[in-house]
């Protein structure tokens, strides 16, 4: 674009048609499995579907669960302001994956629980499981409030919609189907937003595209700004982003979402058999995959575009959130409905994790809380969790209203309480790996792991890393032509508390351990309390008497739940001959001769012995 300036565009009629399509939609799916499972009498059908969905749409749903509206917005800012780094993680879904496939999805399904706690105490105690069930509610409420105002917050300020209206909208659409239609409109609905977040995003890269001139130029301008930096192998655990950084972090952040988190968890588990849950997971890779890529090539785009004349620098938005917000309105404003359609995608982004945390803290409350203490039968179970699923709706709407109240600390807040799942993941990995470990060893981890993660976290917040560890890319305003109003602005604000923080680090009114250990990339908080956790526990455990306790073998890993098991065993026994020495057919025939398919030799050993 030639000229950069204000956008003063704001939402036409025909964008909340988009918008309040994409919400009738939602409803109406909800609706229709009311209708269609209205003779459902247990509370298995309403969280669990009847254990009966197949690979396809639960693989969107997966992927729908945590692709919330921050990654639409926050994605591509983060490109556009640290590089396209962040592009590693594709990698590291790969790998959490395999994890998930291989180590989780076997026990979970094997048991046949519907709350991934239930393995807590199976595996070690009530208290275990009890501790298990309040971090995940705490988390989760917390989480979903955010999801719901952070977007509408930034969408707002840049399209002039409606705040309130648009979260009490949503939050009451999301709420209504999943009271109504339980798993299986959550799912389905999961597979139809994810079809709107990647419309929203083709939109706006597919008119960057028309309007630079071809996918070339935007990738020129990427690499003359330093958008391109994916050659950055810095060993350094400081850095904010490397190739180690992402990958190691964000294996051990996302396993911690799709191995144990109820959300994902009680949709693969739903699955009608192992295999279609396995396939699930990685057809739901590739819908990560394509959400992730074109999240960061539209971060390209907004570079592209803005490359001259930065929005945020300039003080035209308030907060990088509301860079694609901005940019949506500025070339796609001429055209009624595409607002509305990226706003739909957003949106949608936001449902899909709503409604998936709903249905999970259900299903929690309902295993953890309520079942065990009752002998409520199967139907009021049921009805039971339609009115959790419509009180946690409510609630996390007024935890959006809590949000609106906290300010600069909302990124504190979301780190905070994200570190809860490195400790969580490191506790099932120590009930499946490690047969010796107790009780005593998995809460002495659980409440360390969790206190040093948590440490590390605030820390960061209170002594934020230095620029030279957060690289962030330089910005100009040199092509605006416009009078720029506000002299001292939010991007002035943290160049100088950053100035600030190196300075006194500098003269070293700071510890050493304010200097290095506060400055920890972000993405090592959950390995961090994962690690800790393990450790502290196979100690504990050891010196507690664990290797005297004897475990069922259902609640370990088994070399029969492997992929990689099987593959051996047919390699040996299809490929290689029993003795593992490769055999031809030919000399297999003058073995053992060639077998007539209508002798059975079961039968006749059997008659041999009774003989």
């Amino acid at each position: 674009m030639s000229e950069i300036l204000p956008a003063s565009s704001s939402f036409a009629f025909g964008d909340y048609v988009v918008f309040a399509l994409m919400l009738l939609v939602s409803a109406a799916v909800g609706m229709y499995y009311a209708w269609k499972d209205r003779g459902q009498q247990t509370s298995g059908d309403f969280l669990m579907g009847g254990r009966k969905l197949t690979a396809l749409p639960v693989a969107m749903s997966l992927t729908a669960s945590f692709m919330s509206a921050i990654t639409v917005l926050s994605t591509p800012a983060e490109v556009y302001r640290y590089g396209g780094i962040i592009a590693y993680s594709c990698f590291s879904y790969l790998l959490t994956m395999i994890v998930t496939s291989e180590i989780f999805l076997p026990i979970f399904y094997r048991l046949g629980i519907t709350s991934t706690n239930e393995y807590l105490e199976l595996r070690f105690s009530k208290a275990t499981r009890l501790m298990g069930s309040v971090f995940f509610i705490v988390q989760t409420v917390l989480y979903t409030g955010i999801v719901i105002y952070t977007p509408a917050l930034a969408l707002s300020q840049v399209t002039r919609m409606d705040l309130w209206g648009a979260v009490v909208s949503t939050g009451l659409v999301c709420t209504f189907y999943c009271t109504m239609g339980g798993l299986k409109a959550v799912v389905w609905t999961d597979v139809f937003q994810v079809g709107v977040m990647l419309a929203g995003f083709l939109a706006v890269i597919v008119r960057v595209v028309i309007l630079q001139g071809g996918i070339s130029p935007i990738l020129k301008d990427a690499q003359e700004g330093g958008r391109l930096n994916f050659w950055e192998f810095e060993l350094n655990p400081l850095m904010r982003h490397t190739f180690w950084t992402v990958i190691i972090g964000a294996t051990f952040v996302w396993s911690s979402i799709y191995g144990i988190n109820q959300a994902q968890v009680q949709r693969y588990i739903s699955c009608k058999s192992l295999t279609h849950a396995r396939l699930s997971l990685y057809i739901n890779l590739f819908g990560l995959w394509c959400i992730v890529l074109c999240a960061v090539f539209a971060g390209l785009c907004l570079f592209s575009v803005y490359k001259s004349c930065d929005p945020w620098t300039s003080g035209l938005i308030s907060a990088p959130d509301q860079l694609m917000p901005y940019l949506v309105m500025d070339i796609l404003g001429g055209f009624p409905g595409l607002p509305g359609l990226f706003v739909a995608a957003a949106y949608s982004g936001s449902l899909s994790t709503v409604s998936s945390s709903i249905n999970a803290l259900a299903a929690v409350t309902v295993e953890d809380l309520i079942k065990p203490h009752t002998n409520l039968s199967d139907k009021h179970l049921a009805w039971t969790s339609k009115g959790l699923s419509l009180l946690y709706g409510v609630l996390c709407i007024g935890m959006a209203a809590l949000a609106s109240l906290m300010g600069g600390i909302l990124q504190a807040v979301i780190s905070i309480f994200g570190v809860i799942g490195g400790p969580l993941l490191g506790l099932f990995i120590l009930g499946i790996l490690c047969p010796f470990a107790n009780s005593k060893g998995a809460l002495s981890g659980l409440v360390l792991g969790f206190a040093l993660s948590l440490w590390v976290s605030i820390g960061s917040h209170i002594y934020p890393p230095p620029p030279e560890l957060t690289l962030p890319l330089p910005l100009t305003t040199a092509g605006c032509n416009f009078t720029i109003a506000m002299t001292q602005n939010w991007t002035f604000t943290i160049a100088a508390t950053e100035a600030i923080t190196t300075l006194e680090h500098n003269i070293g009114s700071s510890s050493l351990l304010v200097d290095k250990w506060y400055s920890l990339s972000y993405m090592y908080f959950s390995p961090i309390g994962t690690i800790t956790v393990v450790c502290v526990g196979i100690l504990v455990s050891l010196f507690s008497g664990g290797t005297k306790q004897n475990v069922e073998s259902k609640l370990t890993l088994l070399k029969e739940d492997t992929t990689l098991y099987h593959i051996y065993k047919y390699i040996k026994y299809t490929v290689l001959g029993k003795n593992g020495q490769l055999t031809s057919s030919k000399e297999l025939s003058k073995e053992i001769g060639k077998t007539n398919l209508a002798f059975v030799d079961v039968e006749l050993n059997s008659q041999i012995k009774c003989l």
